[in-house]
């Protein structure tokens, strides 16, 4: 399952989801527990963003000698796992902007990584769930997790992935339904918003990893 993405830059985060910019900076390119910019409602109804860790459950949060995974979360389990539970049931949703997530194809014979985005260029929003946690320091600080779904029947999804896996897709969430997604009144509303994205809307292409850079624009 997708375990790095691209983040959405400063200037989107303004210019393309009406969302405040968090003062903190991240990389152009995210892998587990590196900050990245999520998207919650503001006191005042406004959309703000948070920098968070993306992995639910940070490393430095771990107990000794345990290993926990927390980059995605699947939408079948996340009223029943005690990990996502209380989050999911408290309303912590988030939508994930960025430009692009990497997938593996295997369709050569042998790992390729993949980029996908939206066929349009833009940037695009994944559903997440959220917490906060507090630190040794007295700060509060935020992680993530972005939500999956299954990608059996996708045109591209179903594509990724080692041969004999389930599918998975991450569950991008259209312009037209944030405001729901943030704001449903209950898990089961905000559930059936997770639905597959149409493959035509889609680009994907091969993309070798590259050098890691900051998002300070």
């Amino acid at each position: 399952m997708c375990v790095n993405y691209l983040p959405a830059h400063r200037r989107q985060l303004a210019e393309h989801f009406a969302a405040h910019p968090p003062a903190e900076d991240w990389p152009d390119e995210c892998w587990q527990d590196y900050a990245a910019p999520i998207i919650t409602p503001a006191a005042d109804g406004s959309l703000q963003a948070l920098a968070a860790n993306y992995g639910f459950v940070p490393r430095r949060h771990l107990p000794g000698g345990l290993r926990l995974t927390t980059l995605n979360a699947r939408a079948e389990t996340l009223g029943r796992l005690a990990t996502y539970r209380d989050a999911w049931h408290g309303g912590q949703r988030c939508l994930v902007p960025m430009l692009a997530f990497f997938e593996p194809c295997y369709e050569s014979g042998r790992a390729v990584r993949h980029r996908i985005g939206l066929a349009s260029g833009k940037p695009f929003a994944v559903a997440g769930i959220w917490r906060s946690w507090a630190e040794p320091d007295g700060r509060t600080s935020h992680a993530f997790s972005q939500i999956t779904i299954n990608a059996d029947a996708h045109p591209l999804l179903q594509r990724m992935h080692r041969p004999g896996e389930e599918k998975r897709s991450l569950a991008i969430v259209p312009p037209e339904h944030y405001q729901q997604w943030l704001h449903a009144g209950s898990a089961a509303h905000a559930h059936a918003l997770l639905q597959p994205y149409p493959a035509s809307l889609l680009r994907h292409e091969a993309a070798p990893p590259g050098p890691v850079t900051m998002a300070l624009f």
